[in-house]
């Protein structure tokens, strides 16, 4: 206490800049220096054929049409058993770090490999932090004759909790694909924070439940009395209810359906929540 006493005032934190914020973010080796690389146009980010060449997570601002982009290389995110000590375990924590910052995440997938296990608890992380998020699969050009349809039909069944993400199939090293990340980043930006009015939720909410019924449990059926948005950013729903218990995930799912088709919401996770009551 006596040491700590006598060391200078901490420094502030430096507030945010007033930017959209984008990490990238996957499993090491998949290509995320080279695609912050070929973004930015620049070679901030070390690029090295060996895994785990970024320890720490590098910032770069760009400008967009005219808006600040603030992007994060981060370093390869491993399973917690897989994850080592020391620098490693510090670098997962600052990529981590970097996902809680992100208004976007995108998802570094190798094309070669597809999905993998450390594939799908990175997605489950982004998804935990409910951001924005965007399937980049690199290494495109080493795809062979893979077709991009079925492709998008596979990446949607392995990470099916992660449906909403759209798909971008790109070549980092060749600059092939890459322009068009930012301007669908900016739309998942967008639609994040889209908010929608009272009256249009609960007309949507209303088209869904005519065309399908709401569970029940004996003689008891769920009734939906009223629907709002709580919050933006991500977009987040309150359901009022008879009975809150009568909500099973089918019935979760079919809602969030029906709200994407109403309103879009590309890329963003949708956070519902079912209370007991009528018309606050």
């Amino acid at each position: 206490d006596a040491i700590v006493a006598k060391l200078p005032p901490a420094k502030p934190e430096p507030e945010e800049p007033e930017a959209m914020k984008i990490a990238i973010v996957g499993r090491p080796n998949v290509g995320k220096s080279t695609l912050l690389n070929a973004m930015t146009g620049t070679s901030r980010s070390i690029v090295d054929f060996r895994p785990g060449t970024t320890r720490d997570a590098i910032e770069s601002t760009i400008d967009f049409r005219g808006q600040n982009v603030l992007l994060f290389d981060t370093a390869g995110v491993r399973r917690p058993g897989r994850r080592g000590v020391g620098i490693e375990r510090y670098s997962v924590i600052r990529a981590l770090k970097a996902i809680e910052r992100a208004d976007v995440v995108l998802l570094v997938l190798d094309a070669t490999e597809m999905v993998t296990a450390q594939d799908k608890h990175v997605a489950g992380l982004i998804q935990e932090a409910a951001k924005g998020a965007i399937l980049v699969v690199n290494k495109w050009d080493m795809a062979g004759d893979k077709d991009t349809i079925a492709a998008t039909s596979y990446l949607k069944k392995e990470l099916k909790f992660m449906a909403y993400a759209p798909v971008l199939f790109i070549s980092a090293k060749l600059a092939k694909g890459t322009d068009r990340i930012l301007p669908l980043a900016e739309q998942v930006f967008r639609e994040r924070a889209r908010r929608i009015s009272t009256p249009e939720v609960n007309r949507a909410v209303q088209q869904a439940v005519a065309s399908h019924l709401p569970p029940r449990r004996g003689a008891r059926q769920l009734k939906l009395r009223y629907a709002t948005q709580a919050e933006a950013s991500p977009p987040t729903f309150v359901f009022f209810v008879n009975d809150p218990t009568l909500v099973h995930f089918s019935f979760r799912r079919f809602l969030e359906n029906r709200l994407r088709e109403a309103f879009g919401f590309t890329g963003t996770p949708l956070r519902m929540t079912f209370k007991a009551g009528g018309r606050p």
